[in-house]
């Protein structure tokens, strides 16, 4: 004999949320007019570019917007990026204060970039909702020597 077994309803689809980009953070006519300006500037191919100020925006919405800042570091690969945005100083100084209130000042420290660090700065950018392109950041998994891809020893 058979048993009827109890309707057991389907949960509903889990709901996630894409990642969002850096570059969501700007207007298209903003976005274009930096990274022509960080491959010009840098000799970056257009296309690198582009991956460049999308995280440099990720990068210092994430500094800004959760006060550690002081914290954090671009990878070298990014840092053009930030530099960029700087360049552009009455723009960046407005999209600060429109995004968090205050003017996010630039202080370098570049001479603390570890693997450890950049693993830090992207789980941060990643825990606010962010994509990272890993490669940037030299972090990816498949960075091996003779084409490393970021700072300090990642391989």
């Amino acid at each position: 004999m058979l048993h009827a077994t109890p309707f057991e309803p389907a949960l509903p689809p889990t709901v996630t949320a894409e990642p969002r980009t850096g570059r969501s953070l700007v207007s298209d006519a903003e976005f274009d007019t930096l990274a022509a300006f960080c491959a010009d500037e840098y000799g970056l191919e257009r296309c690198v570019a582009d991956r460049v100020i999308d995280q440099a925006l990720a990068l210092v919405f994430v500094m800004g917007s959760t006060g550690k800042g002081s914290t954090m570091a671009p990878s070298q690969l990014v840092d053009p990026g930030w530099h960029t945005l700087i360049l552009h100083t009455g723009w960046y100084a407005d999209w600060c204060q429109r995004q968090f209130g205050y003017f996010l000042h630039h202080q370098p420290n570049s001479k603390v970039r570890t693997r450890g660090l950049m693993t830090g700065v992207v789980a941060r950018i990643r825990a606010a909702g962010f994509e990272v392109d890993e490669r940037l950041w030299g972090t990816a998994a498949d960075c091996n020597p003779p084409t490393c891809c970021g700072d300090g020893p990642c391989c």
